[in-house]
């Protein structure tokens, strides 16, 4: 919703612009479309707030409404993961603890670890493939022996995350070499596996 308003108002501020619609000068066109979008942006800014400062009141009366033991896991586990906008807007601890569970599910060679922390469809590079597998299902029909070769153990095993920096692609988990790799990122707000390359 932000970036269309945003959108919004540098088009209309460009046909302005280019329509010849008063006589002010290329510096005070410059101001008026950084004004615009700067008001813009305060709208938007002080709206994410006060829906921001509403949604914790929301969360803590439906947490007191359902008070079970089954409620109670799932508002724990709710609130270890954290929602991102994209992959620029990941921590450097963010990304270390999901590589770290990348990392674990590999070594133990556990598809259903793995398939958790997978976004579906994925693209699995495994030769004479066409690469993508649709479900989790799928995923799992792969075999660990076809998925978790002994390169790819090798390889996540000995991944530094630390110093990653973000990319569109998401985060690399491999070693110096760079292949095979596992990579990763936010998929609908959350991280998640988006691709294994051999």
């Amino acid at each position: 919703m932000k970036f269309r308003r945003l959108l919004l108002a540098a088009g209309l501020t460009a046909v302005m612009v280019m329509a010849g619609c008063g006589q002010d000068s290329a510096e005070d066109t410059a101001a008026q479309e950084t004004e615009q979008t700067e008001e813009v942006s305060t709208e938007e800014t002080e709206q994410t707030e006060d829906a921001a400062e509403s949604a914790p009141e929301d969360e803590s009366t439906a947490e007191s409404d359902s008070q079970t033991d089954a409620g109670d896991s799932q508002a724990e586990n709710a609130g270890e993961e954290q929602t991102y906008e994209d992959n620029f807007a990941v921590d450097s601890e963010a990304v270390s603890a999901f590589a770290d569970k990348i990392k674990e599910a590999v070594a133990a060679k556990d598809m259903e670890a793995l398939a958790d922390l997978t976004s579906f469809p994925v693209y699995v590079g495994i030769p004479d493939t066409d690469g993508m597998v649709e479900t989790r299902d799928d995923f799992l029909a792969l075999g660990a022996d076809q998925v978790l070769t002994d390169e790819l153990l090798e390889s996540v095993a000995s991944a530094d995350m630390s110093g990653q920096e973000p990319s569109m692609a998401g985060f690399v988990v491999a070693g110096e070499s760079g292949r095979p790799n596992i990579i990763f990122g936010v998929v609908e707000g959350k991280l998640a596996i988006t691709g294994i390359n051999y």
